[in-house]
């Protein structure tokens, strides 16, 4: 399906109001720009659907009087076109959130975006690195690099997103003055502008040092990482020299820049067993999201008692 530009798909009081809502995503609830973008694109895919469907473009009339059965069709489409389930459910968690911010405006309620639920969406776990694949991780990062600053950056940033548990994101938007190598924290703006504080340990600091050294002459306000150009290092360039030197050590797919984030989460926790200090050191908001790395050590404590007890081998 080809999908219309958003303006063809609304008259212009429900454009007026989406762009009211992304204003509220991202200066209300603090959402970042790309989390505001992605529901946009959400909203935009099932409204152009939605369009087609009823052959009519979304105006309040339209989105007030939409029944269950026109957002069974939209799921219906997605099953057909083979969506994930996952990107179904972001679909309509992106319709059921742009229908609150309608209802607390006082604009309209519509009970069957309310009620809708999509079932059977599978619960994915985080996969993360053993301890022993994220230091050959490390280690070849060293050799993937063609000019030393290049390693010494490389190997800095995959040591705070493992070290620190920080999120890709986190870790490219941080300036040279933001790392205070004679403190023992990093502060972080996480999330929602949430700022947290994270342990920074001497082998982190260590290797920030040897990186810092090749920045010597740049002021505190310059990019952290950087690209041959001299800008802030495009996450994209990251993620495609993770994909080398994952094909390197025949690591799986899975094996992602966040994945360096899930290998901090789940060896910490694995070793101290102290679920809220994981959730105050990735900057969960809530504990639920951090409990799924509890899933995982229980799963990795159940292979290890298969594989060591005698009485599980029989």
């Amino acid at each position: 399906m080809t999908y219309q530009p958003l303006e063809q798909t609304c008259d212009t009081n429900v454009l007026k109001t989406i762009w009211a809502w992304q204003n509220f995503l991202l200066h209300t609830r603090r959402l970042s720009e790309l989390t505001t973008a992605a529901y946009l694109s959400d909203l935009h895919e099932v409204f152009s659907f939605l369009k087609d469907h009823l052959d009519t473009p979304m105006t309040f009339y339209v989105l007030e009087h939409l029944t269950v059965t026109d957002l069974r069709a939209f799921l219906a489409f997605e099953t057909k076109d083979n969506k994930a389930r996952t990107s179904i459910a972001r679909h309509f968690s992106a319709l059921r959130n742009f229908f609150k911010f309608l209802d607390a405006q006082n604009i309209l309620q519509n009970s069957a975006v309310r009620s809708l639920t999509i079932a059977g969406i599978p619960k994915i776990l985080p996969r993360p690195l053993s301890e022993d694949h994220a230091f050959q991780f490390l280690e070849m990062a060293k050799k993937q690099a063609r000019l030393p600053w290049q390693r010494h950056r490389d190997v800095a940033l995959y040591t705070l997103l493992y070290g620190c548990g920080l999120r890709l994101s986190e870790a490219l938007n941080l300036n040279i003055g933001d790392v205070p190598l004679t403190a023992d924290f990093l502060r972080i703006v996480g999330k929602g502008k949430k700022e947290r504080l994270v342990p920074l340990l001497p082998f982190v600091k260590k290797v920030l040092a040897l990186y810092l050294k090749d920045r010597e002459n740049d002021s505190k306000t310059a990019p952290l990482f950087i690209g041959n150009r001299g800008e802030r290092i495009n996450p994209g360039v990251v993620q495609r020299d993770v994909r080398k030197i994952r094909y390197a050590l025949q690591l799986p797919d899975s094996v992602t820049p966040h994945a360096l984030r899930h290998s901090f989460a789940t060896h910490i926790l694995e070793a101290s067993g102290d679920l809220k200090a994981v959730q105050e050191l990735l900057g969960h908001k809530s504990l639920t999201a951090t409990q799924r790395y509890t899933e995982i050590t229980m799963t990795h404590l159940e292979k290890v008692y298969n594989k060591a007890h005698p009485r599980a081998k029989k």
